[in-house]
């Protein structure tokens, strides 16, 4: 079977090496000269919006898929109405406009932080007399890994922030003082079946994500699986999905979901029975699902801006790289190591830890004790 996807980087190229067990082939519509899954199939090499390229990927592909967000819409638009798409191009349009996303949160009863509609500085002004301080200020579209950002602390902060954020259309929202940051992964197939993955806990730094735990067996995982749920059969969903919450005492927040298969998750190669990349192909493909449960106990570490040698990581026990092979750059992820244990509660397992992550450039984190759930308040 053929798969075609929109987008060419590290999500695509492990779709593609979990999609060599299935017998898949694979063709990348990216514009990246160095597009880093080019070598798991062909790389059509333009712009998205070359309609050439858009009726050759149709005709080639059986299904196809987008690895993130931030493929035009019009460009998925117009190779759904091609080609079998998933997830569809409705669930894009929720999924790559915060609004629109928010609102479906709330409209479902899943709690969310305060927030509103700003399109204007006189917008943001009158916003802030009933979302109040602290805030922060995201761009309805575009906006990942902390880009598209301002924090608010303050009447001051407004016309700066406004012109961090381009003038363009944002949402402001308030604050939340969480307990965790956590994310739950599902998968859900054409005829409506859905498996899940245990719950991870994550911790950013910069609005970028650094180190994902995977916690079996969490007391909230319950509470996530029926709000992902929710969401996944409203959209009538078909693919990995991600949603990432706040868990503020005995209560989780939603903060966003995302359409694809997610960096939270990729502690999934090496610790679940089937990776989340191997079961968004199942999905999507039709072919029955995989297992998701873990004999195994699992962080991921990710790699920012710099590798460290191979040689080093792999002195650590029971320690895999991943490198994408992308020019190293401040802020940009080039690559992730995963950890795995079979004994959750061993000391060994915190000090492997620690180790990887003073080794990733993470010494803050790496003083963190992670065998229990930790308890530290901020805001992505």
């Amino acid at each position: 079977m053929n798969i075609g996807i929109l987008g060419g980087g590290q999500l695509a190229r492990m779709m593609a090496q979990a999609g060599r067990s299935l017998g898949l082939n694979f063709m990348f519509l990216c514009p990246d000269i160095y597009a880093c899954a080019a070598p798991f199939g062909e790389h059509l090499c333009v712009p998205y919006g070359d309609e050439d390229a858009q009726k050759r990927l149709a005709n080639w592909a059986d299904i196809t898929t987008y690895e993130f967000e931030n493929v035009p819409l019009s460009v998925v638009d117009s190779v759904q109405k091609k080609v079998s798409l998933y997830p569809s191009s409705s669930v894009l349009s929720v999924a790559r406009d915060r609004l629109k996303e928010k609102t479906l949160f709330r409209n479902l009863g899943i709690p969310t932080a305060n927030f509103s509609p700003v399109d204007s500085l006189e917008d943001l002004r009158n916003a802030m007399k009933n979302i109040g301080f602290s805030a922060i200020l995201k761009t309805r579209t575009d906006g990942y890994d902390g880009k598209g950002q301002a924090l608010l602390h303050g009447k001051n902060d407004l016309p700066s922030a406004w012109m961090k954020v381009g003038k363009a259309p944002c949402i402001v929202e308030s604050m939340v003082a969480f307990n965790r940051e956590l994310s739950i992964i599902a998968v859900r197939d054409q005829r409506g079946k859905m498996v899940f993955y245990p719950l991870s806990e994550n911790h950013h730094r910069d609005g970028i994500l650094r180190l994902s735990i995977s916690r079996q067996d969490d007391p909230m995982q319950a509470r996530a699986e029926a709000k992902i749920r929710y969401i996944m059969e409203d959209l009538n969903y078909v693919g990995t999905m991600a949603l990432e919450l706040f868990q503020v005492k005995d209560q989780l927040f939603a903060n966003e979901f995302a359409p694809r298969v997610h960096n939270s998750g990729h502690w999934t190669i090496e610790a679940a029975q089937t990776s989340q990349f191997e079961n968004h192909l199942r999905a999507i493909c039709g072919f029955p699902l995989g297992k998701t449960t873990s004999v195994q106990s699992a962080a991921m570490v990710n790699l920012i801006g710099l590798l460290p040698s191979e040689r080093q990581i792999l002195n650590i026990t029971d320690a895999t790289p991943h490198f994408y092979c992308k020019a190293e750059r401040p802020g940009r992820k080039v690559g992730h190591v995963t950890l795995t244990s079979k004994d959750y509660t061993s000391e060994d397992f915190q000090q492997r830890l620690s180790t990887l992550l003073q080794l990733a450039g993470q010494p803050e984190l790496a003083e963190l004790n992670f065998l229990n759930a930790a308890t530290q308040t901020s805001h992505n």
